[in-house]
């Protein structure tokens, strides 16, 4: 059973909630390994038309937990990431939209897992955060990918080298999120966005989909991130020290 992945259906639409609240849902192994199973079948079951990513307690996601983890070792990193991995994978190659629901703080995994998604929404009191400085700027879980695509070469390069805390309004500003709503209403037109896709044409959204991933360049996502995850271990294991994917949830 998994702990902190939920997920629920109402009509065609399938909600896949993080709720490790306790630690600002950021992803451990097994959280991590429950996130890619639930992925999986949602982008492969039928009856579910469009998915929505969110998490629960007031944030999106805060990173990846570096509980557990040893100063110059990446194998707990790896242990996270791969599974991380095949989630993005499925959530792009999905014949179905997929939207990340993003309200409270998306930092690190946070963010790339926003950017994997096919639209993000997201509520006033969101933030968003490119990485912890303590690790370096590697960027992991498809970032470096999706985020020039996002918000083109120079503004990428701004916020991986100066990692700015990004806020609702800042994020929509610069491409990395469709829509902005009062917190009070986020949770209604997440569900009524979610409804108008599920309404749409299931097989004509399958193969706009995959046209657009053909033309952005997405068909090379997988070896995009072999790379990404080569880099970071050269990153964790030539500093010799441990990783903070983002601030402890007392910083925040």
């Amino acid at each position: 059973m998994a702990r902190h992945i939920r997920v629920d259906q109402t009509d065609a639409v399938g909600v896949l909630t993080i709720d490790r609240r306790e630690r600002q849902n950021r992803f451990d192994v097994d959280t991590a390994r429950d996130f890619r199973d639930a992925s999986l079948t949602l982008a492969r079951e039928e009856s579910v038309r469009v998915v929505v990513v969110r998490g629960a307690g007031g944030a999106f996601c805060g990173g990846i937990d570096p509980e557990g983890a040893t100063a110059g070792d990446s194998s707990h990193v790896r242990a996270i990431l791969a599974p991380l991995h095949e989630a993005i994978v499925a959530i792009r190659r999905a014949p179905k939209p997929f939207v990340g629901a993003v309200d409270g703080l998306a930092a690190a995994t946070g963010l790339a897992l926003a950017m994997a998604c096919d639209l993000v929404v997201c509520s006033e009191r969101a933030s968003f955060d490119w990485a912890d400085p303590d690790v370096g700027p590697t960027g992991a879980e498809s970032s470096t990918f999706f985020l020039p695509r996002l918000v083109g070469l120079k503004t990428a390069m701004e916020l991986v080298l100066l990692s700015p805390r990004l806020d609702a309004r800042e994020a929509a500003a610069h491409g990395l999120v469709n829509a902005v709503h009062p917190a009070a209403r986020f949770g209604s037109e997440v569900m009524s966005l979610a409804g108008r896709l599920a309404a749409g044409p299931p097989r004509a959204y399958a193969r706009a989909k995959a046209l657009v991933n053909r033309a952005s360049g997405a068909d090379g996502l997988e070896g995009h991130l072999a790379e990404e995850l080569a880099s970071l271990d050269a990153v964790l294991v030539g500093s010799g020290s441990s990783p903070r994917f983002a601030a402890s949830p007392k910083d925040r």
